[in-house]
This record gives structure tokens, sequence and C-alpha cells, in this order.
């Protein structure tokens, strides 16, 4: 099953890494939820699980892992609302980058990789995955283990195989998550991730961990969802090498002048990147080229090598990612919270900005501007 990771865009993947889909607990218990992600009463829903539970039968599930599975949970409207608004977010590449590989980002990568050298560096040795990317996956799926998720994935992907829009793709989720409770890896009360059914520290979808899944720890369960990364780390570096990773490649790289080979520019007038066979495999992993340059440069920043040399342009509305933070951080200071200042201008900045041009009496747009920055 040589598949994408995730069929999911790069607007869902750019929301989950700035932490807005994940929760830093693992508890199985669902009372950090937001309201639309516990169930709430669906007869049609009912009605779909009960026929769903026929198939799952002659699947090969069993009836005492459909009853433990199901065990209190249900439709979860805020699964469909976020599947239904993942399609309508885009970012540019300096944003994304922006929250990917931002300072933070970079420097508890480097803890992390410190901490877990031992097991990074056997599993450099084994399947001939840097190091550095295993680490950078880590950091872009789930913040090294601090964003996991605890939404029950039977919930989330019983909710979206119902919705029908990706109907048969989360039925195929589903009943592989069904076989991993009724295999002991894990009990399916601890059977938590994201909104869209992607699990563990480096968020795997259900098929994916089924094909892909290792137990490095020897313990007898591949155990992703464990506050040890062992066995998840392991199991992004077995699916790099088993989708095609060359041993001693790097991704890629930036140019800033001539260059053969594979030249992308994601971005107008932005950098750009020479490319090869491994920067294709890690978009097997997530399938955006945003995506794999934030891996990529991630693990780069990751063993110390210095950030991006070409300079974005300004954006539609003249700012420079400068421009920006000084319009946020001036925001802030004179009380109108954009909650933090990286250059990106998201819901928060958008609010930030509406009520400060509501006190100046200005047309309210949420629009950042060089007008405004000047005014401030």
């Amino acid at each position: 099953m040589f598949m994408t990771r995730r069929n999911f865009n790069f607007g869902a993947l750019a929301l989950a890494i700035s932490g807005c889909a994940a929760s830093p607990s693992l508890s199985p218990s669902t009372t950090a939820l937001p309201d639309d992600l516990r169930p709430i009463p669906n007869s049609a829903y009912d009605v779909w699980v009960a026929n769903f539970q026929q198939r799952a039968r002659t699947a090969g599930i069993s009836d005492d892992t459909l009853r433990r599975a199901f065990q209190g949970t249900g439709y979860l409207p805020g699964v469909v609302r976020r599947d239904r608004n993942q399609t309508e977010f885009k970012r540019s590449l300096e944003d994304y980058l922006s929250i990917a590989v931002s300072d933070e980002r970079v420097a508890q990568g480097r803890d992390a990789r410190r901490q877990y050298a031992s097991v990074l560096e056997t599993l450099e040795a084994r399947y001939g995955v840097d190091a550095n990317i295993i680490t950078a996956i880590w950091g872009l799926e789930s913040f090294y283990g601090a964003r996991r998720g605890n939404v029950p994935v039977v919930s989330a992907t019983s909710t979206l195989a119902f919705d029908g829009r990706r109907g048969a793709f989360f039925e195929k989720q589903l009943i592989e998550a069904l076989r991993i409770v009724q295999s002991g890896d894990i009990t399916a009360d601890r059977l938590v991730g994201s909104w869209a059914g992607a699990m563990g520290h480096t968020q795997f979808i259900p098929t994916s961990y089924q094909a892909f899944a290792v137990d490095f720890t020897g313990d007898g369960r591949r155990d992703i969802w464990s506050d040890d990364p062992s066995d998840a780390l392991a199991s992004a570096a077995a699916y790099l090498e088993r989708n095609g990773w060359v041993r001693g490649q790097r991704w890629g790289n930036e140019v800033t002048g001539a260059s053969s080979g594979t030249i992308i520019q994601p971005q107008e007038n932005g950098p750009r990147f020479a490319v090869n066979q491994n920067f294709r495999v890690i978009k097997r992993y997530n399938n955006s080229d945003a995506y794999a340059i934030g891996v990529g440069h991630l693990s780069d920043r990751i063993a110390g090598r210095g950030p991006l040399v070409t300079p974005f342009p300004p954006d539609e509305n003249g700012l420079t990612k400068d421009d920006r933070i000084a319009l946020q951080t001036r925001l802030t200071a004179r009380g109108f919270d954009t909650q933090g200042s990286d250059g990106v201008i998201g819901p928060n900045s958008q609010a930030a900005i509406r009520a400060y041009q509501a006190s100046q009496g200005l047309p309210v747009t949420g629009v950042p501007s060089q007008q405004l920055l000047s005014g401030l």
C-alpha cells in the first residue's frame, strides 16, 4: 500500500501545525474538547453505524471489538465542519515556513534531537533516513509530541464516513482503526488523534499505521500514542524507507543562482529550491511542496544550518514580514493583542486590527496596510 499517508490538503496541514486542531494532552478524556467535538444525538448516524457494523463483521471485526470501540462514541458535528472548511484555507509559503520553522520549533527540535539521539541514530542506521528529517517530521506533525490530539478516532472516522464527502476513504480508515483495537496494539479508550483520525506523535492514519507502524521497543505493541515516541519515530522512518528514501542524500536545498536538476519556486519571486527523490518521498507523507520544504528546511535548521538566503517579496498588501511583525508588535503594545508577533496575519491579528480600526473611527476591514502601520 504505497500511498500518500493522508489525503489532506495544504490548508489542513497549516491548521494542524499551528496548533489549532490538537491538544497538548493525550488523555483519553474528552473534557478538554470543544463542544462541537463532543458527540450529539443523530438518528441517521445511528442507523448508518448499525448498517456499518454488519459490514465490519463481514470484514472480520468481532462483536466484542465493536462493543468496546463504539462505547461512548458518536456523531461529531465539528469534524464535518472542519472537513468542509479546510479546502478554503490557504497560506503563502512564507507564512507557512514562519509557522513550520519558527524559532521555537527549531529550538525544541534541537532539544528533541539531543534527548532521543540514541533512538534517532539507531533508526538512521537501520532505515537510512536522516535523523534530522525524522525529527522534523515529528516536529511538524505533533510539535514533538505535545499536540497528538485527543479526539476519539472511531467517532471521527465514523462521522466522516457517514457524512459521505469522502465516505469510502473514511470507512476504510474506520475498519482499520477497529483492527488496531482488535489486534491489541491499543485499547479503545486510548485510540485518539486529530479531528480527521490522524494518530500519535507522527500522525498516521489507520491504513498507514497498519502498513508501516513498527514495534521498535519490542514490547509486542506498535504504540505510536505512548509518551515514549520511539515506536512512532521508527514508524515514520520505516514509512519513508519503504517509499523509496535514498540513503545518504539530502532532501534538496535552496539555490541562489543557475542550477541543474529539478528546480521549484512555490512562491513567485521567492526562494528557489533544487529538489530530488527524497523530496518526493517526503511528499508521500503529505502531498504538498510546502510541507516537504518545511520538513527539509526544519531538518536543516535542527542540524545547525542557517535560514533561507533569498527574501520573500512583499505580500498583496505591500508589507514585508518585518512590516507585519512590526504591525503585530505595535497593535499588542496599544492593547490590541495579536497573540504573538510572527509576521503571519491570521484570525487573531485580523481581530486585533478590526478592534483598533473601530477604536479610531476607521473603516473596519481587518486588513493590514502600510497606512495602518504608519498610523501605529
